[in-house]
């Protein structure tokens, strides 16, 4: 199995979860944040989804400009998350490992910002990500949503007896 491969295969099984976390963000509480220097839960959400975007741009074009967009409302948000996953997870399945080792660039406010192998960047942005889905996943009992299983068991979500 390829590097490739396995990033196909892992973004397959993390997109149920992410999905599933997202989900259980009750609407009412999106500006929630434990404390002020830590970003709202629609921060969270809208980097976690705005940042499918530049993974698209490396795997399509090889390049992508960073462009700084409000969050539109959560249900849009979550929508364009799995429909951008899904196009990512169908993109990269299909390139052949040329293309995957195909160095893309990357610009912020018009200036080159970062230049790497498109699947460095997919790993990258892939392990962000998760990090990201942990701080929201932490934020759920305080907003008073719960807590699903994500790797194991939850006290929130218990499997059926």
């Amino acid at each position: 199995m390829t590097l490739r491969e396995f990033y196909v295969q892992r973004q397959q099984a993390e997109l149920p979860l992410f999905l599933k976390v997202l989900k259980a963000l009750p609407k009412d509480q999106l500006s929630y944040k434990p404390n002020d220097r830590s970003p709202s839960a629609e921060q969270l959400v809208w980097r976690l989804t705005s940042n499918l975007q530049p993974c698209l741009g490396a795997v399509i074009e090889k390049k992508f400009e960073r462009k700084a967009v409000p969050p539109p409302p959560l249900e849009e948000m979550l929508s364009l998350f799995e429909r951008w996953s899904n196009e990512l997870i169908d993109r990269v399945s299909k390139m052949d490992e040329a293309s995957w080792n195909q160095s893309a660039q990357f610009y912020y406010g018009g200036k080159l910002a970062s230049e790497q192998p498109v699947g460095t960047f997919l790993w990258f942005v892939l392990f962000d990500a998760i990090h990201h889905r942990g701080q929201l996943s932490a934020y759920l009992r305080p907003m008073g949503g719960k807590v699903p299983a994500i790797y194991g068991p939850s006290a929130d979500e218990r499997p059926a007896a």
